[in-house]
């Protein structure tokens, strides 16, 4: 094969590359479904929720998720949002507490999310899926509406 050929054969897949959603994306490990093992969490302040069911799926450079909640009093909440890997707002919806989500890679296996109200961070999040795939932990940090510190340490079990 002549180097010209070879230069557009090489040209070729290197535009295919680039045209491709995940191009130069990191992989995001979270993606799946996770459940929250409440016992092995701590929720400060209390009480913890019931249950949380939480789902991550590809979108696009992004990730779209979906949250069901049942809080302590057995309300069910629903929270979703999609979003791109790159520190820009986006909304998200059924948050009682927020109106935009921001994400972006951290170290390893991590994502950052921060929450905002009005342009004010009320919440960030650091989740953290462990080596095996099988345990995420997320810690969040912020305010309650009433401005009282929240320091919640959740852990997630992969499921099916």
């Amino acid at each position: 094969m002549g180097i010209s050929r070879r230069l557009a054969v090489v040209s070729i897949f290197a535009i295919a590359a680039s045209l491709s959603p995940l191009a130069g994306a990191q992989s995001d490990a979270g993606l799946g479904t996770w459940k929250l093992n409440v016992a092995k969490s701590k929720f400060n302040p209390g009480p913890p929720p019931k249950a949380v069911t939480i789902t991550f799926e590809q979108a696009g450079k992004g990730v779209k998720s979906g949250q069901q909640v049942t809080n302590a009093a057995g309300e069910k909440v629903s929270v979703s949002y999609t979003a791109e890997y790159n520190g820009k707002d986006y909304p998200i919806t059924g948050s009682p507490s927020a109106d935009t989500v921001a994400l972006k890679f951290g170290s390893g296996n991590t994502v950052q999310r921060v929450d905002k109200k009005g342009g004010k961070i009320v919440a960030t999040f650091m989740r953290s899926v462990a080596a095996d795939g099988k345990t995420m932990t997320v810690t969040q940090k912020g305010t309650t509406a009433d401005g009282k510190p929240v320091d919640n340490l959740m852990v997630f079990e992969k499921q099916k």
